[in-house]
């Protein structure tokens, strides 16, 4: 008899399977042809390779040293050709094309508008450019018969002082495609609480933000992000595990901190792939998303910068599907986690789980159901 829990999907099924992205930097994930023609068009020569397939690869091996800081340095390359309109509506519109590409159906994209000033753009300006953009990616994907939602978040620098400005910012623009807020940049140094009044000005305006925490640093930030800050979501909180202590015999118990963060369903923006090359996991197996997966959690799974890290949603869960054998059940269980963890209204996200990712899901077990089916009628027709 064949069990429903088996039904380990391939990669053609993980691609087709609604996915749900809340932690992506847009300056994380253009195209390296992309990056290539708009330096070109913007006088760029800082670029260490001209080709587009080798300035790929020079994106993946320098952020697979292993530490945040020398990752965290690929990024001056991208923010450089992002500094007019144009360029801003061309990697957005791209980001929203390739990620409705990859089967992700709802998805809220990261960027720091402050980085993209240098050519005299105003704040304002740059947000509505990463706006129009995200409309034409999703007007593009509809075309390709590709279904996506973007929301923008508006993230602040945390080694830099104009937090409280970008929550401003992100506040004023949260009916015209703006959904939070975010802080990100390295952490060591730099904790959370640094940048209160913007988390403190936000909560007062009834609006939601996610904190950069428990990456490269670990309890104390998560700790701050939650209890000072007020954090809807944590950025990464991968750390977490080190308040989580596993006995010989695969009993688990959690610490304060742990307990709280798992009562609380505060959702984790996990990112398997990024963690890896930042040195917050030594391989997927080890990954702690395998056992906050089994604690339930409220885990998600993320691509955080899908140029430096050479993935994608689907990647990332064809990753997880060989190294855990998750199932079907197992992908629906994280998309529909991430879901109830966005930042739009709940009737909406409601809809989106009960009219596009339970369906979605539904008709790929259908599918292996049958294929399971005929499988087995084939075997025992040879045996017979």
């Amino acid at each position: 008899m064949m069990s429903p829990t088996l039904n380990v999907p391939g990669q053609d099924q993980i691609r087709r399977a609604p996915k749900v992205l809340l932690h992506d930097h847009l300056d994380g994930g253009l195209r390296p042809g992309t990056i290539v023609d708009l330096a070109a068009a913007n006088g760029y020569d800082g670029l260490p390779e001209a080709d587009p397939d080798k300035l790929g690869i020079w994106f993946r091996e320098a952020a697979d040293s292993g530490s945040l800081e020398r990752y965290l340095e690929t990024f001056a390359h991208t923010c450089a050709v992002m500094q007019t309109r144009d360029a801003l509506v061309r990697v957005a519109a791209e980001c929203a094309e390739d990620l409705a590409a990859d089967g992700v159906v709802y998805a809220e994209i990261r960027y720091a508008p402050e980085q993209h000033l240098e050519a005299g753009l105003t704040l304002e300006e740059v947000v509505e450019a990463v706006n129009e953009g995200f409309r034409e990616g999703e007007r593009r994907a509809r075309q390709d018969g590709n279904r996506i939602r973007v929301g923008a978040l508006l993230t602040a620098m945390r080694h830099a002082a104009r937090s409280l400005e970008i929550a401003e910012l992100a506040n004023s623009y949260r009916e015209q495609g703006v959904v939070g807020f975010d802080i990100a940049g390295a952490e060591a140094g730099f904790p959370p609480t640094r940048h209160l009044d913007a988390f403190e000005y936000l909560k007062r305006e009834n609006n939601h933000f996610t904190i950069h925490a428990g990456e490269a640093f670990g309890l104390p930030s998560i700790w701050q992000a939650i209890q000072w800050c007020g954090a809807d979501r944590l950025g990464h909180g991968v750390r977490i595990i080190d308040d989580i202590e596993v006995a010989e015999d695969g009993s688990v118990k959690l610490g304060r901190l742990a307990s709280y963060v798992r009562d609380k369903r505060i959702p984790l923006e996990l990112c398997p792939t990024s963690n890896l090359q930042t040195g917050a996991a030594a391989s997927y197996a080890e990954h702690p998303i395998g056992l906050l997966r089994r604690l339930h959690f409220r885990a998600t799974v993320n691509t955080d910068n899908r140029l430096m890290s050479g993935t994608s949603m689907s990647q990332e869960f064809e990753k997880l599907t060989e190294t855990f054998g998750y199932t079907l059940e197992d992908m629906q269980w994280f998309t529909v986690n991430a879901m109830k963890s966005a930042f739009i209204p709940f009737d909406e996200r409601l809809a989106m789980i009960s009219d596009v990712i339970k369906p979605g899901y539904a008709e790929l077990k259908s599918e292996w159901l049958f294929e399971q089916t005929a499988a087995t009628s084939v075997s025992t027709s040879v045996a017979g």
